[in-house]
């Protein structure tokens, strides 16, 4: 047999090694044990498929079912960060806010994505970019493709109607009309009520979060009032007595109409993969002759 040429054996040995180090680059590239201190990031892995990668969430995750099973971190303002370590991650999740967070896991040499959200474009933009980071891009790209054409669709069956004023109220102190705050012209919920059909009442404040007293609401006049709530489910004669709390604004066009609506739901308040379906909720409240 002839003699294997020098040369060529110094390329295979070249190529091996390379090939070793690709291997390795990829390993580290895509992670296989992540911690998420972000409720909404949690629900972009499980949707994309790759919920198995999941070392670890934030003490406020609860969609979906599964998360419950896992170890849970503490959350924006109160990370336990021994158990964060205990848990040996190869990529955390946390919020681009968390800056001391960020500084203690950058030197204990674990890496970080930071999450960063504004207004509903950004909830596919961070599902894409995400979704790249632990080697499930195909997935993600197809989760935010369906979202996007979902909210589309959405925008298109409303489209040409009357745009109701509607005041979208997302925290209040229960039995009175007290401490609301309500969304205003910046933020993802005032995007999904821009796309639900709803002309948002305080559209004009750019702000999240618009503080409201009795007397901006009677100025304001809202044809539609939506409260969203949160949490452990509230029964139907409570959320009954919730919505005649209202009653006391008689003179405002949703109560007079009979337009006060009360919906339930954590999706409203965790902007990640459910947010078509929670936007489509909300236009068939203000729409619904559209989905018949």
């Amino acid at each position: 047999m002839a003699a294997v040429p020098k040369s060529i054996k110094m390329s295979a040995r070249t190529v091996a090694v390379a090939l070793v180090v690709i291997a390795q680059a990829t390993a580290a590239e895509n992670p296989h044990r992540v911690v998420s201190l972000v409720p909404a990031t949690t629900e972009m892995l499980f949707a994309m498929g790759a919920g198995k990668v999941i070392a670890g969430v934030s003490s406020y995750d609860h969609y979906p079912p599964e998360v419950e099973t896992l170890p849970k971190l503490g959350g924006l303002l109160d990370p336990n960060v021994e158990r964060v370590l205990a848990l040996k991650p190869d990529l955390a999740i946390v919020y681009n806010t968390q800056t001391e967070l960020k500084q203690q896991l950058a030197r204990a040499g674990i890496p970080v994505f930071p999450y960063v959200h504004r207004g509903l474009p950004d909830i596919t933009t961070m599902i894409r970019s995400l979704g790249t980071r632990v080697g499930f891009g195909a997935q993600a790209g197809a989760l935010a493709d369906g979202i996007e054409r979902r909210l589309g669709d959405i925008r298109a069956r409303v489209a040409g109607r009357p745009r109701p004023r509607t005041l979208l109220v997302f925290g209040r102190q229960e039995g009175t009309l007290q401490d609301i705050d309500a969304s205003g012209g910046y933020g993802f919920l005032h995007d999904m009520l821009d796309i639900a059909g709803g002309a948002d009442a305080v559209g004009d404040i750019r702000r999240e979060s618009v503080q409201m007293s009795t007397e901006m609401i009677l100025a304001r006049a809202p044809d539609v009032i939506i409260e969203l709530h949160y949490g452990a489910s509230l029964t139907p004669t409570r959320m009954e007595s919730e919505r005649h709390v209202w009653d006391t604004l008689g003179s405002i066009p949703a109560v007079r109409n009979g337009r006060v609506y009360l919906v339930l739901g954590n999706e409203y308040v965790v902007p990640g993969p459910r947010v078509a379906a929670a936007t489509e909720r909300l236009a068939r409240l203000l729409h619904p002759d559209a989905f018949k």
